[in-house]
């Protein structure tokens, strides 16, 4: 079968690898049907964040059953899935409390053994946790498919950014950042009932999806400006939820600019070169920080009704669709920001 592999900083190939088979009695095997490229996966292939050259990579993935171990019992062949981006049992403690991203027995895709999801197939360990069924007879057409993709992930973490952050209705929202992430957080905060939202957006098509998925205001300014406008457009307050969707120095500095006295921010954004979160101005602002990696197998469950029915729709975020033969020009296009998120049909 054909997958993906990471060879080095801007490197990426389809290669052949041998198909997955069951290995242990809680295996299932998946036939991926869409895949997509996160901006997760740009850190490593801009030599920012070590891997090892010859892996698989990819963790966003749906697709239809074709095996199954003894052990399964949550699947069966034929079913049409999602998995989330993180492996889980779905039985332990951590995970019987919601916390699915730190469950005890927690694996990455493309590591310890395991595939790489921008693949044809994948062998999905500890099944049972990780595979979400998705009723057939809901899904209507090929829209639909690529509305329910980002549960895998960027749904998940953009409303992860929302609930830590404690948006509820009447809430005023700040999102910092207008990638997949930061888009579909402002799509969460809209559906959670937000009253004034913020998009920090310099980019014209991606500041048009965010207004399209709920956003009231486009702030098209950086730094000290952005926050000066937030400031003023709130009557010197700030916003009761500010949600970090990058993960970078600036985008701090927006977040704790533009939250209120006694506020919350929501962070999601993977921590690169951050310094230090400033104690000194927490304890005098009272603000609350909250934030991780989505617990996307607690969401799914949570979220796909909304998407089934047609209320929650991210599709928007995938703004090309390829081919798996073409990941190296959509791993590109990503980097160079051509697009907001690749959507792979195999």
């Amino acid at each position: 079968m054909k997958a993906t592999i990471f060879q080095g900083p801007g490197k990426i190939e389809v290669g052949e690898v041998p198909d997955p088979v069951i290995q242990n009695p809680d295996d299932a095997i998946v036939k991926v049907t869409y895949s997509c490229i996160c901006g997760s996966d740009l850190w490593p292939y801009r030599g920012l964040e070590p891997r090892e050259t010859g892996s698989r990579i990819g963790h966003e993935f749906m697709g239809i059953v074709e095996a199954v171990g003894e052990a399964v019992t949550k699947v069966k062949v034929g079913d049409l899935v999602v998995a989330p981006f993180v492996i889980s049992d779905g039985t332990c403690d951590l995970c019987l409390i919601g916390e699915t991203r730190f469950c005890r027995k927690f694996m990455f895709w493309g590591s310890k053994g395991n595939d790489g999801c921008q693949g044809e197939k994948v062998r999905v360990p500890m099944a049972n946790g990780t595979l979400f069924v998705i009723p057939k007879d809901k899904v209507k057409d090929e829209k639909m498919m690529s509305a329910l993709l980002p549960l895998s992930d960027v749904l998940c973490t953009g409303h992860h950014a929302a609930v830590c952050a404690e948006v509820k209705a009447g809430s005023t929202v700040a999102v910092i950042g207008d990638g997949a992430v930061g888009l579909c957080a402002v799509a969460a905060s809209k559906r959670l009932g937000a009253s004034r939202i913020f998009l920090i957006s310099t980019h014209e098509d991606r500041a048009a999806i965010g207004k399209q998925f709920g956003a009231t205001d486009i702030i098209s300014a950086r730094g000290e400006e952005a926050i000066k406008q937030i400031k003023e457009a709130t009557k010197d307050l700030g916003v009761d939820c500010a949600l970090e969707c990058v993960g970078t120095n600036e985008s701090w500095e927006a977040a704790l600019g533009a939250v209120r006295i006694g506020g919350h921010i929501g962070f999601v954004g993977v921590p690169h070169g951050v310094a230090d979160f400033p104690a000194m101005k927490l304890f005098s602002t009272d603000v609350g920080i909250k934030g991780s990696g989505a617990p996307a197998g607690y969401y799914i469950p949570q979220l796909m009704p909304d998407v089934l029915s047609g209320k929650l729709d991210v599709s928007a975020i995938f703004t090309k669709t390829i081919p798996l033969s073409d990941i190296a020009e959509g791993y590109k296009a990503m980097d160079e920001r051509k697009e907001i998120k690749i959507l792979i049909k195999l």
